[in-house]
């Protein structure tokens, strides 16, 4: 009986060895995607090109990088919750589409739990930009001009369900406007509209606001970082003027599906921790307004579910719907 249990013992690691080796192979050299789940030409891209095209060395495998657009940045996340744990699609997962998107939407197909991070790449702060011709040159200044003309101003965010989104409802809020909410299609078509004065004010990204800021096509009346940031140092930050409530930050990184063999999810871990370690890389995002985390560890998910109790609550006060995410410009 022993020795036909250890028989039988050997037999079942021989098949489980089998089974999982097609995935490690595949892992070690077919193709990568990187799946987006916005439109090309957004902040997201920039970063996850840079990130790719460094990974693709360490790893000496291409990775592509594959924009699955819709439904919020949900397609995406469904589609690779729906294939198979292998390590040859990654999400690039946002602040939006992992803290936010679950309060937004109840038929989601899809759960947090489904993934694995693997990385927190980038942080950055939004920036509350006016137009030039806003006779307001400080917040304060901005909220007595709006309290004057109550009903009559709209504020623009990158896209309806997103921080931009929701900051701009905290302030309407916090400061009685009567504001209407402008969603456009993406960061840059928001920072062209606020530059050509389509929409007068709003939350934008830093990487998409900073140089109209530094220009003077935009200004800067506020930035959602704890302290002033180092690429806007002339703009106070919102705790810094008695708003602690506004500090946010936005962030890019990368998830696989759980269940991933580990050892992919750490040959995949220590490529992503180096191509943010590498001075070059750090240099362009850094220039982009970014700031480079490159946080790995449990505590991630740790992070993302708490983050999503408090965007859960400004969901839930904006009567904000998965249908609102189609009435954008």
């Amino acid at each position: 009986m022993r020795v036909r249990g250890s028989v039988a013992l050997v037999g079942l690691c021989a098949a489980l060895v089998v089974c999982a080796a097609p995935a490690l192979v595949f892992a070690q050299t077919g193709l990568i995607r990187i799946i987006v789940g916005t439109a090309p030409g957004g902040a997201i891209d920039p970063y996850a090109r840079l990130i790719a095209e460094h990974m693709t060395k360490t790893l000496g495998q291409t990775i592509i990088i594959e924009n699955k657009p819709g439904a919020g940045g949900n397609l995406a996340a469904q589609f690779i919750a729906e294939a198979p744990a292998d390590g040859s699609l990654i999400w690039l997962g946002t602040q939006a589409f992992t803290e936010i998107n679950p309060n937004a939407y109840s038929n989601q197909r899809w759960s947090i739990d489904s993934f694995l991070p693997i990385i927190r790449g980038v942080e950055a702060p939004l920036v509350f930009v006016a137009h030039p011709s806003v006779p307001a040159n400080t917040l304060a200044e901005f909220v007595d001009w709006a309290k004057q003309n109550r009903g009559k101003l709209s504020y623009a965010s990158y896209q309806p369900g997103t921080p931009s989104h929701f900051l701009g409802y905290q302030l309407n809020e916090k400061f009685d406007l009567d504001l209407t909410h402008v969603p456009y299609r993406g960061s840059g078509l928001q920072a062209t509209a606020l530059i050509a004065g389509h929409s007068l004010f709003g939350f934008a990204q830093m990487n998409s606001s900073m140089p109209q800021v530094q220009t003077g096509k935009l200004k800067g009346l506020a930035i959602t970082s704890a302290a002033r940031h180092r690429s806007l140092p002339e703009v106070p930050s919102f705790a810094e003027l008695g708003y602690p409530e506004f500090t946010a930050q936005v962030w890019f990184g990368l998830l696989v599906k759980a269940g991933t063999p580990p050892a992919i999810v750490d040959r995949l871990t220590a490529a992503a921790k180096a191509a943010h370690a590498d001075p070059a890389v750090r240099e362009k995002l850094e220039a982009q307004g970014y700031d480079v985390s490159g946080k790995t560890g449990p505590e991630l998910m740790t992070n993302i579910k708490a983050q999503t109790e408090r965007w859960g609550r400004l969901v839930k006060a904006s009567g904000f719907s998965a249908e609102d995410r189609g009435r954008v410009q």
